[in-house]
């Protein structure tokens, strides 16, 4: 892999390698935007990446697999980071067919998706993928109503989507390297721009979605927004539970990009 390479290649848990990017978020600090290829007997490329990283994304994707044998594309849901790359991912992987809802289905039949290429997957459903099978699950956070995350029955992967994803104030390999309070507070911006609605959620029902997380007892998170976190369930669910009650985010207003762009105008 080149070093100057915006995307990083490398095997983040068993049978699973990540497609790890880092996006800046002004004011915030930097986002991890994740895709994930899981080495399956019918391999999976679990989300696409964003759309401003296609030509390096395509360049590390092809390093690790011949498109040819790529089998499944698993879309957790259709947000523009992450489905950056997936016209790119179609045309040179003739056999590979998206897993997704009726919901996805229908939003990317406006990007020309092919239907004979879809496989519909709702929540509570398994498909084979050869060695194991994939679970999708509804993750307790998401922004898209089509969002399901992807439970790897073979390994205990966990692939949340948005959920657990966190603001972080600068990149890092694992979630393990964030201290703390930084990926406590991290997390929970992120939760409150991601998921507005949280904050409205019955508790008693916020704790039974994410039981349906926990029960699975997965030995590795892989969150489309998070860098790779093991052995870390309670840990982030328990910051999880804690935004029920933080403060609406509020992002700045007008005044702030003109502040900006009169500074730079001095300069």
């Amino acid at each position: 892999m080149e070093e100057s390479s915006p995307i990083a290649l490398r095997r983040v848990a068993p049978d699973t390698e990540g497609l790890l990017a880092f996006a800046p978020v002004p004011g915030f600090g930097v986002l991890a935007v994740n895709a994930y290829l899981i080495r399956a007997a019918q391999p999976v490329l679990v989300d696409t990446g964003l759309i401003a990283l296609r030509e390096p994304f395509m360049e590390r994707l092809r390093e690790a697999i011949p498109l040819s044998d790529l089998a499944w594309l698993y879309l957790t849901h259709v947000d523009p980071d992450h489905i950056g790359s997936i016209a790119q991912v179609l045309a040179e992987a003739p056999n590979a067919r998206v897993i997704t809802t009726y919901v996805g289905m229908a939003k990317m039949n406006l990007h020309g998706l092919p239907i004979d290429r879809v496989y519909l997957l709702n929540p509570g459903q398994r498909i084979d993928v050869g060695d194991r099978q994939l679970l999708a699950v509804r993750p307790p956070t998401f922004d898209a109503p089509e969002t399901t995350a992807a439970y790897d029955t073979k390994t205990g992967n966990l692939f949340s989507a948005d959920c657990y994803g966190a603001l972080l104030g600068e990149p890092a390999p694992a979630a393990e390297d964030v201290p703390a309070e930084a990926l406590r507070e991290g997390l929970r911006t992120w939760t409150t721009v991601d998921a507005p609605w949280l904050p409205m959620v019955d508790g008693v029902k916020f704790a039974a979605s994410l039981d349906t997380f926990r029960r699975l007892e997965p030995k590795v998170v892989l969150s489309a927004h998070l860098p790779p976190a093991t052995g870390m369930m309670d840990a982030l669910s328990e910051y999880l539970t804690a935004t029920l009650s933080a403060p609406a985010f509020v992002g700045p207003d007008q005044a702030a990009p003109e502040r900006a762009m009169a500074a730079g105008g001095q300069q």
